[in-house]
């Protein structure tokens, strides 16, 4: 006997069931697709920035001799700009942990623009010391400031909760991408223009950038993910607390990535600034001296997504003490130029500092993501006080060391003693070697763990 057939406005029903799945699955597909458009899209800004950030003021290298020329002024006296730009970009850290964490990236990328370009366009105009110091100086911090990692690091750790070294690397590796690009750009800029002209095209090009950038959806990148919004309500709940920047001066893993900060900059600026200058002086040609410098940086890119890498699989501690090591190895390399004034030697040294070159920051920003939950912005912008401090002190020094001693091994030997206590500090901090505090969610106040 033949089984009845279902009635038609079964079937019916059936088929649109069928349809509501299949649009259903489609418009899944869609969403999921759209998501990864949109967090490659903020992946991908956070790395322009940072190449903005710090490929401009690294021009300063290339800068150096000829702005030292035009001002009449002292390797001391111009080396005192790159001082006064790192003393600016670590005392603002804190403002611009505020400006992401209370007004989003639409503010905090607005104005780290504008203060980076209009500080890079004013200094075409410079004519004493002190112009150069306020422009490329105190605006140029400002601006690199508030267009860093600072700001990368609040948005992604809103969005990123696994294998956040990685994830960190890729903004960080900006650093060697705009030093494999600005550097030698700005020195064929500076070989068919002069100085002032030069400073005033790389001005204009970052303001030229600033209407792109507020076409972006920076109100959603800021917004965060709903997992990353649930915590912030249960903090304002009361049920949980986010990290303060109160609460973290009591742990002794903030103040153990301060000192690791603070020496590791010391370690890479008595170097970074001069690098250009001493080449040319031991007698190669110019654009060799840069192109070797933005070469380093171009390492440096590979280095930083590499030890995010090796950093979330075998350990922080280990994978710093391998870039240390290679920076040291750097680093004597360069100060064997002095007696063998080898290509060979400059390679070496391209090779084992520039692939280090910044290495140490996406280990830092994870252990802060990892550490000091909910309180990324505010933590990690105060611990850029410590790279401001340990940058202007090294690049300072550097270029005093150079006048007392008629050269820059004593400044080699800073470094390499900066890149020592640097690497000490993720050995003797039991946090840091722990990669653990007591807890993860601080207690109330008073009952901070210090670990």
């Amino acid at each position: 006997m033949a089984k009845p057939r279902p009635h038609l406005s079964q079937r019916g029903k059936a088929r649109k069931s069928r349809v509501a799945q299949h649009t259903d699955q489609h418009d899944d597909d869609d969403a999921q697709q759209a998501g990864r458009v949109f967090l490659f899209t903020l992946v991908a800004l956070t790395f322009a920035m940072n190449l903005v950030a710090r490929g401009v003021p690294e021009t300063f290298a290339v800068f150096l001799l000829p702005v030292q020329k035009g001002l009449g002024v002292s390797r001391s006296d111009i080396t005192l700009t790159y001082s006064v730009y790192m003393l600016a970009y670590g005392f603002s850290g804190p403002f611009a942990g505020q400006l992401i964490d209370r007004f989003g990236a639409r503010v905090a990328y607005g104005f780290g623009l504008a203060s980076l370009g209009l500080g890079y366009f004013l200094a075409g105009f410079a004519t004493e010391l002190w112009h150069y110091l306020v422009t490329v100086g105190l605006l140029g911090g400002l601006g690199a400031a508030s267009l860093g990692m600072i700001v990368a690091s609040a948005l992604l750790s809103r969005w990123f909760t696994s294998r956040i070294g990685s994830i960190m690397s890729l903004p960080y590796a900006a650093i060697g991408a705009g030093m494999l690009v600005l550097p030698p750009l700005t020195q064929v800029l500076l070989e068919a223009y002069d100085w002032r002209v030069t400073h005033m095209i790389l001005g204009a090009g970052v303001l030229l950038a600033l209407p792109l950038v507020m076409l972006l959806p920076l109100g959603r990148m800021t917004a965060g993910s709903q997992e990353w919004r649930t915590l912030r309500t249960a903090a304002a709940a009361g049920t949980t607390r986010p990290w303060t920047i109160g609460g973290a001066l009591r742990t002794s893993a903030f103040w153990g990535l301060f000192a690791a900060y603070f020496f590791t900059a010391v370690a890479a600026y008595s170097v970074m600034p001069h690098s250009v200058a001493y080449l040319i002086e031991r007698g190669f040609k110019p654009l060799v001296a840069a192109s070797a410098f933005g070469f380093a940086g171009m390492l440096s890119a590979f280095g930083i997504i590499g030890v995010g890498w090796l950093s979330d699989r075998f350990g922080r501690r280990q994978t710093a003490t391998l870039s240390y090591l290679s920076t040291i190895i750097g680093i004597v390399a360069l100060s064997l130029v002095t007696l063998f004034p080898s290509l060979l030697l400059v390679y070496a040294f391209v090779f084992f500092f520039g692939l280090m070159q910044g290495a140490r920051g996406p280990i830092i920003v994870a252990m802060v993501a990892q550490l000091f939950r909910g309180g990324v912005g505010a933590v990690y912008g105060t611990l850029s006080v410590a790279q401001g401090f340990g940058a202007g002190l090294g690049s300072w020094g550097s270029g005093r060391l150079y006048e007392l001693t008629g050269g820059y091994i004593a400044s080699f030997m800073l470094a390499i003693c900066g890149a020592l206590i640097g690497l000490a500090s993720f050995w003797v901090v039991r946090s840091l070697r722990e990669e653990t505090l007591a807890t993860i969610s601080p207690a109330p106040p008073g009952a901070h763990p210090v670990s």
